[in-house]
Order: structure tokens, then C-alpha cells, then sequence
């Protein structure tokens, strides 16, 4: 069973705080099951923003985890904020929380994936002996 989404709010403030860095409520969704952004300011005029993965991208062993994708890093701060602004007309239920540090932590476990990565090295099979 996934956690609320308010006591996963309250838990990643608490991790924030706990590490020195600040952390807010930018927007209260549903307690129980709103989606939740993460909103991370650097403090040098660019943010990064970590969205829900797809449920189609999650297996069904981390199916009552919650995973985090970044959709943007390094963005202006009126880019993210128009980018809420549109889901929130879409998304009554939507929370945003930001979370201001230097070093650019989320606080997101596990780390949201990165879709520009490139992907991890696959085995070579059969095996080389």
C-alpha cells in the first residue's frame, strides 16, 4: 500500500531540514493520492523539476514506491512555474514542493531517473571465460 501523499510531503521537508537545506508547500493537493512535484531551487536562478514516472515504467516490485523522474534541470524558474501552472489547471489534486539547496539534493528516494542519461551497459552474454 503507497503512503499518503501528505505524509510523503511531510517526511521529504523533514529530510530536507534535517540536511540544512530549506523546504516548502508551494501547493497543497489531495492527502491521500494527489500527484507530487518536486520543485528544486539552487539559488543561482535555475531549478530542476522531478515529476512522477509513468506507472507504466514502474515494475511491480517498486509498484507501492513512489519513483521520480527529472523533466527538467538547470531550467529558468518561469519556465517550471509555467510548466505547474498548466498541469495545475489539469490536476486539481497536484502538490508542489520546493525545495531550496545549493548542491541541488532532491531529497527523493530512490533519486528520480534521468531520461538523458545514457542507459546502463548491458552484460555481454555469453559470458567471456
Amino acid at each position: 500500500m503507497r503512503v499518503a501523499s501528505e505524509i510523503w510531503v511531510s517526511a521529504l521537508i523533514r529530510r530536507a531540514f534535517a540536511a540544512g537545506a530549506a523546504a516548502l508547500v508551494r501547493r497543497r493537493g489531495d492527502a491521500t493520492a494527489g500527484a507530487i512535484w518536486v520543485v528544486v531551487d539552487r539559488l543561482d536562478g535555475t531549478v530542476d523539476l522531478h515529476v512522477p514516472r509513468p506507472q507504466s515504467e514502474v515494475g511491480t516490485a517498486d509498484a507501492d514506491d513512489r519513483r521520480f523522474e527529472t523533466v527538467l534541470a538547470g531550467a529558468p524558474a518561469a519556465e517550471v512555474g509555467t510548466r505547474i501552472d498548466r498541469e495545475a489547471r489539469f490536476d486539481s489534486d497536484l502538490w508542489v514542493v520546493e525545495v531550496e539547496d545549493r548542491d541541488g539534493r532532491s531529497f527523493i528516494e530512490p533519486p528520480p531517473v534521468d531520461p538523458r542519461a545514457p542507459p546502463p551497459e548491458r552484460p555481454v552474454w555469453p559470458p567471456k571465460m
